[in-house]
């Protein structure tokens, strides 16, 4: 039996994924976390052979916790879930750790096999990524868009300003001090060549870095 653990913020969600999974003879879900916060407390002693993890989560964001992950448990896999489109997510994931990075939208049946091969020891990317990633590894440099030339942390202080906090609220945010931010925010103006926060929101919509025109996850 698998035993598979839930982080994400949505009750409905994971009522979803409890009942797809519950509807399997080898799955089930021994806990559920509505936070990284609240699984990172607990997660050296939690039994369980998989975590779900959305990576769009309140606070510690699923990339941080990913790698905060890595280091508390190292052979744990993780299932990225997702609601971008976008593969410069996954391809962060994976990056960070992730053994797989399922869009949240795809069909019951690819879940369960994602959690079964997951929790296996090997890896799973539904097709749609699988595509993406190639044809991004294949592309010229030149071709990136300019917001994938960022570091995680980089793009998590852009997606901020985007949604209109200042550099002392993303400083307290991020537990960073405000000359890092206000540095962090001069590398990502040379990179992208986004010089206001005006610009920063418009090409954040334009490029699905947010949801509903304000940025879903720091």
């Amino acid at each position: 039996m698998i035993a598979v653990v839930i982080v994400d913020d949505h009750p409905v969600v994971r009522a979803g994924l409890r009942e797809i999974l519950g509807a399997t003879a080898d799955a089930r879900v021994t806990a559920e976390f509505a936070s990284a916060e609240e699984l990172l407390a607990c997660l050296a002693d939690l039994a369980c052979d998989l975590l779900l993890l959305d990576i769009r989560l309140p606070g510690i964001d699923g990339l941080e916790a990913l790698r905060r992950i890595r280091r508390l448990r190292p052979g744990l896999p993780v299932l990225v879930l997702s609601v971008y489109a976008e593969e410069q997510f996954a391809l962060r994931a994976l990056k960070a750790g992730a053994s797989g990075y399922l869009a949240k939208e795809s069909a019951p049946e690819e879940l369960i096999r994602a959690v079964r091969r997951v929790a296996a020891g090997g890896r799973f990317l539904s097709a749609a990524f699988a595509e993406k990633l190639a044809y991004t590894s294949l592309g010229a440099k030149a071709d990136r868009l300019p917001h994938e030339r960022l570091s995680d942390r980089e793009l998590q202080v852009l997606r901020l300003l985007a949604c209109g906090m200042s550099q002392a609220e993303i400083a307290r945010r991020l537990g960073l001090s405000a000359k890092t931010v206000a540095t962090y925010r001069g590398r990502i103006a040379v990179k992208t060549g986004l010089a206001t926060t005006a610009e920063m929101v418009a090409y954040a919509v334009r490029n699905g870095l947010c949801e509903e025109g304000r940025p879903s996850s720091p």
